[in-house]
């Protein structure tokens, strides 16, 4: 299939479920192609778990749940090892899937999110003496709650610089909160149905590696990423992951939108996903993260 086709197909797919979330749902296919993780950042009750299972369900990949608790053990993510009889044997933890959401990740103890993200960047477990790959192809997309609430740390910034993405999810419109209703008055158990495989999938990520990135877009990305760390309103800029994730999230974009070429317009909508969480911005300076981040692409110009 075609990936434009298989995406709008899977959109269109999700929409049955879910109203509104169009860009989220976009954003959290890029990740899957890119072969990154994405941090979904949001209240509660905005549908970031039901996505994430109605996305799972349309490529009929695995998918498997972790709910953030201080009292999580790093044993609890990705295993362990247990005797029966006189055999060593090895229990999976739920980080052996192809997609797994991790809700509230910023109540997890210290020790317990850092042995996780490393998990995620090397896409591998070791219990016991044995080391395992984890199934591909693997996706981690990981909720936190933006506001202060009791039992919660910040995510540190070099923690969340593992993650490819953060996607704000927002509140839909009062129209696509009124076409929610009636999604679930008509049919409140509907499971979307599958549209692409999980080895279509890995096709599709081999594919990006295809899609060409014109000198110009290379340029772009480097200039935006530079500027982040010589902004006035900016304490700490983007790291050299930044440049590379503009890269695989832009031919991922460009993909799924039927081009075989990145362009600067894929760069600018991504700015925000991309950068979001690996800059950081002045208290004092009023502007806030995403005001940062348009004022940088307007300084750049085309």
């Amino acid at each position: 299939m075609d990936p434009k086709e298989a995406f709008e197909a899977i959109r269109s797919e999700v929409a049955k479920e879910i109203a509104g979330n169009e860009e989220t749902i976009e954003l959290m296919f890029i990740a899957l192609l890119a072969n990154g993780h994405a941090l979904l950042e949001g209240v509660p009750g905005v549908a970031k778990t039901t996505m994430a299972k109605a996305l799972a369900d349309t490529i009929k990949a695995d998918f498997k749940r972790i709910q953030g608790t201080p009292d999580l053990e790093p044993r609890d993510i990705v295993g362990y090892t247990y005797i029966d009889g006189n055999e060593v044997k090895i229990a999976k933890g739920p980080i052996f899937t192809n997609m797994l959401l991790v809700d509230e990740l910023n109540r997890m103890q210290p020790k317990t999110m850092s042995a996780f993200l490393e998990t995620l960047a090397e896409r591998q477990v070791t219990i016991g003496n044995a080391t395992l790959d984890l199934p591909q192809p693997f996706v981690a997309y990981a909720t936190q709650n933006p506001l202060n609430i009791e039992g919660t740390v910040p995510l540190p910034k070099v923690l969340a610089d593992r993650f490819l993405l953060r996607i704000e999810v927002g509140y839909v419109s009062q129209e696509e909160e009124k076409q929610m209703l009636r999604l679930k008055e008509q049919n409140s158990n509907y499971k979307p149905r599958q549209i692409i495989s999980t080895e279509d999938v890995l096709q599709l990520q081999k594919d990006i590696n295809g899609v060409a990135m014109p000198d110009d877009v290379a340029d772009y990305i480097t200039k935006l990423v530079a500027a982040t760390r010589t902004d006035i309103h900016v304490i700490m800029g983007a790291s050299p992951r930044a440049d590379i994730a503009f890269m695989q999230c832009g031919k991922a974009r460009a993909l799924i939108h039927g081009r075989q070429e990145v362009s600067i317009e894929d760069i600018k909508e991504l700015a925000k996903p991309v950068l979001s969480h690996r800059i950081v911005v002045r208290a004092t300076g009023g502007i806030g993260v995403k005001g940062v981040i348009d004022g940088l692409i307007a300084t750049l110009g085309k």
